[in-house]
């Protein structure tokens, strides 16, 4: 018999050691080792020989069904996937605790399975009855779908030999557990290798398999690194639980566009899709013409949204003045109250400055720079910018606007949302002649200041 050998790992990022470490020395996190058991070889070898079903094929002989990929019927959530689900894939949703992500698969395993679709639902964090309970809030009904409560990821694997679904949903992988590893219930190497089995069932069997992943409390991925490398798919849920909207990103994708977004609604009969985010976002817009105030055309994936940026500008009680930026990075608010004291003379060495998103985005492209600089500016000044013009441009550090990509869809999206004007770069070429809407090129911030501002 194989002798076994404990380690410590990290819990956080996997790093592996012979002995305890207080400071983990590759990802920085202070009491994150838990001493695991080694595997033994011989238990690698037995279960190499579980998933070789499949015999090497040439290009020319793969067939390809013609249903390649499952509409889930939940439009902003086939966007995130590229256009549905793909057969053999093996998808990772991840998100902060009571985001929607239960609620999300549970709705989209009642679209697939009215439609003739065989789901089998994996909970390893609740009970059948808690289960059926929110199928009955969320209005889920349906002979196709199966409850499993388990966590032994080796009668999981049983019931899905038996069954052949169309697609499992595992909640969560955090939760279950193979025998081959000695080491409980979400701990690296468990998760490791219980997504290491599942991967193999999805492409051996061509079945497609969603599962739901923890996040730590920095809002990454629970888990090792390799977690995410060995999905074809990863999802991440975003929001403030406080408020109703719910994005859910696509930040890897092997069958589709990365950084793809969807918007939800959560309401008292789950998550609904927000066809139209702009004018969500946009509905609040305070048509009294406050100063501190802009909207900007910002890009998520392949879609234009147009978002309201608010600054507060004043003095402080304080020795050292606060910058607190709320929806966009906090170095990048830096840069650009740097560039506006350098190059038109805006003094705020002196001054709180507070710049806030509205809805709960998160804007990480450099193209709202401009939007966030006019909205400091018309505070400061105590004045107030058109509300009739969108804003589109990155600052460059000596005061010039930098091009960005997408130009002609932010105008359209601008357009059909009633702007009369938008702000743009001069160094973005357009081909498309726009009516009903004025395109403004500038050069410099000085002269988007000067033409976007009133009074």
């Amino acid at each position: 018999m194989a002798k076994v050998k404990s380690k410590y790992v990290c819990q956080n990022c996997g790093y592996e050691t012979a002995g305890y470490l207080g400071k983990c020395p590759e990802c920085g996190s202070w009491g994150s080792f838990v001493e695991e058991l080694s595997k033994p070889i011989s238990s690698v070898k037995e279960t190499d020989a579980i998933f070789d079903t499949v015999s090497p094929m040439k290009l020319d002989e793969i067939e390809m069904n013609s249903e390649i990929r499952m509409s889930t019927n939940i439009s902003e959530f086939d966007r995130v996937l590229g256009g549905g689900i793909v057969q053999g894939s093996l998808i990772l949703i991840a998100g902060d605790p009571g985001i929607g992500k239960s609620t999300i698969l549970l709705q989209t395993s009642g679209e697939l399975s009215e439609g003739g679709k065989k789901i089998l639902y994996i909970s390893a964090e609740e009970s059948a009855s808690q289960i059926k309970l929110r199928a009955q809030r969320l209005g889920v009904k349906s002979d196709n779908l199966y409850i499993y409560p388990q966590t032994n990821l080796e009668l999981v694997k049983k019931h899905i030999e038996e069954m052949n679904p169309d697609l499992v949903i595992v909640d969560s992988i955090q939760a279950i557990y193979t025998s081959l590893i000695q080491s409980s219930a979400g701990s690296v190497s468990q998760i490791r290798e219980c997504c290491n089995i599942l991967m193999h069932i999805a492409k051996s069997r061509n079945v497609s398999i969603i599962i739901i992943g923890h996040v730590t409390k920095e809002g990454n991925i629970a888990g090792p690194k390799v977690l995410e490398h060995m999905v074809d798919t990863v999802i991440q849920f975003e929001g403030d639980k406080t408020k109703s909207y719910r994005i859910l990103r696509s930040i890897k994708n092997r069958f589709g566009n990365t950084s793809e977004v969807g918007i939800f609604e959560m309401g008292e009969k789950g998550l609904c899709e927000v066809i139209n985010p702009s004018e969500v976002f946009l509905k609040e817009y305070n048509q009294t013409q406050t100063p501190g105030s802009t909207i900007i055309v910002t890009n998520e994936g392949t879609r234009p949204l147009l978002v309201e940026i608010q600054a507060l500008v004043g003095t402080t009680p304080y020795p050292a003045p606060r910058r607190i930026a709320n929806g966009v990075d906090t170095g990048r608010v830096l840069q650009i109250l740097a560039v506006l004291e350098k190059r038109i003379g805006l003094n705020l060495s002196k001054q709180d400055v507070y710049v806030n998103v509205i809805g709960g985005m998160e804007i990480k492209e450099p193209a709202a720079d401009l939007g966030i600089a006019l909205a400091i500016v018309t505070c400061v000044r105590d004045v107030v910018f058109d509300t009739s013009t969108a804003i589109v441009g990155e600052i460059g550090l000596s005061g010039e606007i930098r091009a960005v990509n997408n130009i002609e869809k932010r105008i359209n999206e601008a357009q059909k949302l009633g702007f009369k004007r938008i702000i743009i770069p001069a160094s973005n070429e357009i081909q498309e002649e726009f009516k009903g809407i004025e395109v403004i090129k500038v050069k410099r911030i000085l002269e988007a200041i000067t033409r976007g501002v009133k009074g």
